[in-house]
This record gives C-alpha cells, structure tokens and sequence, in this order.
C-alpha cells in the first residue's frame, strides 16, 4: 500500500516540463504493478497500457514486466476500443466524458453493461449499449451523421465532467474470445464434415474389397461348375481341399461388407449431427448460419459407395 500510495503521488506529480517521458512512463508502469497486486485491475490496466503505449521509452525489461501485467489485468477486465467520426467529437461512457478523445483509442471497463454516447457540433448524436465482457475485447465504430442546422443549434447540455482516462492502443495486442458460433456450432461442423469423411470413405473401401471378392467367386463358380461342381460339392464328404479356400473367401466378402455398411452408417449419422448442427444455431444463438459450407451426403449402392459433397468454402 506505501508503495502504491507514493507511485501515484509520483505519477500525479509528474510535470512534463520538468520530468522526462522515460520518468513518466516508467512510473505509470510502476503504479499498474501495485494496482495489480491491490486487485485493482481496471486501474492497473489503463496505466499499463499508457506506459506500454510509449513503449520506445521504456528499457526492454520493464517493457516485458509491464506487459505480463498488462495481460493479468486485462483478465478481470473488459476492454473498449472506439473510432469516432469526427474524431473531435465528444465521447461519454455511463454519463462520464472521456478526456479529449483522439478518434481511435482504448478504454478499460468493468464487466457489465456499458452506454457509449458520441456528440458533435452539427452532427446527430450516437449511442451505443454493450455488455462488457470480462477479459474480452469490444470494438466499436460511430459514426455522427450531420444534423440540420436548426437542430445543431438547440445543443442539449451534456453530462458531467468527470472522466476515465482514454489510453492508445497497449504494445500487446489481445485477441477477443471466440463468440459461441465460432467456439461451438462451427467448430463442431469442422470436426463433423472430417468424420462424417473419413468413415464414409472407409465404408467405401470396404465395400469395394467386398465386391472384389464377389468379383472372384463368381469368376470361381463359373469354372467350377464347367469342371462338373454343384451346390453341393463342398457339402460332401468327400469335398475338395480348395473349398477351405472358396470358404475362407466367402467369409472375407461378408466381413468387409458388414464393415462397409457400419461405416457407412455410421458416417452417415456423423452427417445428421453435423447438419443439425446449423438448426441448432437458429433455435438456440437466434442468427442465420454463414452461407459458406460443405454438406456432406454419403450414397451406396449395392455395389458402390461414396460421398456427395454439395456448398461452398
């Protein structure tokens, strides 16, 4: 606590004409730090996305011990980026203006739900709501058409004037988590259509063994029965050594068919979950799923087996 309370008098204290931008920058670096360690992440996370933001000021060692807090920060916290246009427009979150806004910058919130409002002279003023969610990244883009000249200048008054700080963009990029479609429905189409082929295509090879031993036991029979064989031949007691053989070989047909049907089928209900899978996405998420796709549609004959694969990537 004595060590944050002097950081942030440093860092309050900190007079650009009479420190240097490596002083400052360190010191609200330094001041991050403790806020980290207070469990004071929103806090923490503006000043070390300052610091890092003047990342040519800091020696290479802070740069990496600002940047691992950066991150254990950003964790419990939500993070805003806006453009503005104008850029010179006023820009208030939950009631509270942001310090001279620059057009395109980054603000640290609380998880929860957030009101952004913009205003501009001559301009209709915008409004955004978003649910700020913890360690995600939120990206907002508004834009002020321009208002009649009459409605420029009735100008209502705007909220007060305590502010957050707005900060650049921190020398870490993070990634936003995936939404539920990315993470769920789609990934499980990914793993669907790979499944739902290669046992579609398993069952096809099996299929294609089986009807190549049939193939030979016709081809078999026909010589057989030119040399004087019946049906009952092998049933004989008597029977030829080679129908061990013609036996073994009707055992091999049937196997690699039983397989090439269980594929088949199996890959077949591999493709109803994954169609399913774009039904689900419209009961449950309320959106259209994306046009690109494959479907995949395994088909068999008798005789032959393959998949019919219909979309677009």
């Amino acid at each position: 606590m004595a060590a944050y309370a002097a950081y942030k008098a440093a860092f309050e204290a900190a007079d650009p004409t009479s420190s240097t931008v490596s002083e400052r920058v360190q010191i609200a670096g330094e001041l991050g730090l403790c806020e980290l360690a207070l469990n004071r992440h929103r806090d923490a996370a503006e000043h070390l996305a300052w610091s890092l933001s003047q990342g040519e000021a800091l020696p290479l060692p802070l740069q990496r011990r600002f940047e691992v807090g950066l991150r254990k920060a950003a964790f419990d916290v939500a993070e805003l980026r806006l453009a503005v246009d104008p850029p010179d427009a006023e820009v208030f979150v939950d009631g509270k203006v942001i310090v001279r806004p620059e057009g395109a910058y980054q603000l640290f919130v609380e998880p929860g739900r957030h009101t952004v409002r913009a205003r501009a002279p001559g301009h209709e003023d915008a409004v955004h709501v978003v649910g700020a969610v913890t360690g995600a990244e939120h990206e907002i883009v508004m834009h002020l058409p321009h208002t009649s000249t009459s409605d420029a200048e009735e100008g209502a008054p705007g909220p007060p004037n305590e502010a957050p700080r707005a900060v650049r963009s921190p020398a870490t990029p993070r990634t936003a988590p995936p939404n539920p479609w990315a993470s769920w429905p789609g990934t499980a189409r990914i793993g669907g259509i790979a499944l739902t082929t290669a046992t579609a295509a398993a069952g096809a090879v099996f299929l294609l063994r089986a009807h190549v031993v049939h193939g030979d036991l016709r081809e078999g029979d026909v010589v057989r029965r030119a040399q004087g064989w019946t049906s009952h031949t092998c049933r004989e007691a008597s029977a030829p050594a080679s129908c061990a053989e013609i036996h073994d070989q009707v055992n091999e047909r049937d196997l690699f068919a039983t397989l090439g049907k269980v594929s088949l089928a199996t890959s077949a209900v591999f493709g109803v979950v994954t169609a399913a899978s774009f039904f689900t996405e419209i009961a449950v998420f309320g959106a259209r799923p994306k046009a690109a796709g494959v479907r995949v549609v395994p088909m068999a004959t008798s005789e032959r087996a393959g998949v019919l694969l219909e979309g677009a990537w």
